[in-house]
């Protein structure tokens, strides 16, 4: 009898879940739980970490997991890389729900860097007006660099003070549209972005509005993840399940 695991937090995953939920799926959607007030689900939910791979192994054998779909962002490596050792440890099926990256296209300025450290020194040195489109896990490495301005947009208010002299944080939850980007980057003199390569639609307006104005985007690539079934759509992760994909308002 099949039971799914999906490991969830992104819109992709949220659809996934509806889905799921219409198809008539045993299913649990999984958290992790940096996000304060998730967007409620139409499946089981539970939040938190497992407790590294072997965590999660357990959780699987305790629930009767015998599906386990890796909807994270594509930046959670760490928990991409333990679906993968749990899967394997508990001979579980596994596939990526991964939506595919951002492709440059004319009147792209991009500065492709491989991580945090790398876009902390692509930044120029003399001051500038900063969209940090990172995460808030990784906002404390541009301290180095306290003589820029820097927006910040998170999903919750921030905990406490910030590790910059004059930031500007706004709270909100996307999907964004491109006129509203490009209001936002102008009303704030925006000149330089951060962002990572998520793909998709709901953070892309960002990066057109950066082209339409011909703004610097020091974009960090993807990390490099364990080979895995890989599909594109929830279409294809309800097919993979056994089901005909219910997706229908």
């Amino acid at each position: 009898m099949m039971r799914a695991l999906i490991l969830g937090g992104t819109s992709d995953a949220n659809l996934l879940a509806d889905a799921a939920a219409r198809a008539g799926l045993d299913a649990i959607y999984s958290y992790a739980g940096r996000t304060r007030a998730p967007s409620a689900q139409s499946l089981p939910t539970r939040i938190g970490g497992f407790g590294g791979a072997s965590g999660l192994a357990e959780f699987i054998i305790r629930e009767g997991i015998t599906h386990l779909v890796d909807a994270t962002h594509p930046f959670a490596a760490e928990m991409s890389r333990n679906a993968v050792a749990a899967c394997m440890a508990t001979r579980t099926a596994l596939i990526a729900l991964e939506r595919e990256p951002w492709a440059k296209v004319p009147g792209d300025n991009w500065i492709e860097v491989a991580d945090i450290t790398s876009a902390v020194a692509a930044l120029p040195e003399n001051p500038a007006r900063v969209l940090l489109s990172i995460g808030r896990q990784h906002i404390e490495a541009f301290s180095t660099k306290p003589q820029h301005v820097y927006t910040l947009r998170f999903v919750d208010p921030p905990d406490g003070s910030l590790p910059f002299p004059d930031t500007d944080v706004i709270v909100s939850r996307g999907p964004f549209k491109l006129a509203c980007e490009m209001e936002m980057m102008r009303s704030r003199r925006i000149e330089w972005i951060v962002a990572r390569n998520s793909g998709g639609t709901g953070a892309r307006a960002k990066i057109d509005a950066a082209r339409e104005f011909g703004l610097p985007v020091v974009m960090l690539t993807r990390p490099d993840l364990p080979d895995r079934l890989r599909v594109g759509s929830v279409t294809e992760v309800i097919q993979w399940l056994g089901h005909r994909a219910c997706l229908g308002a």
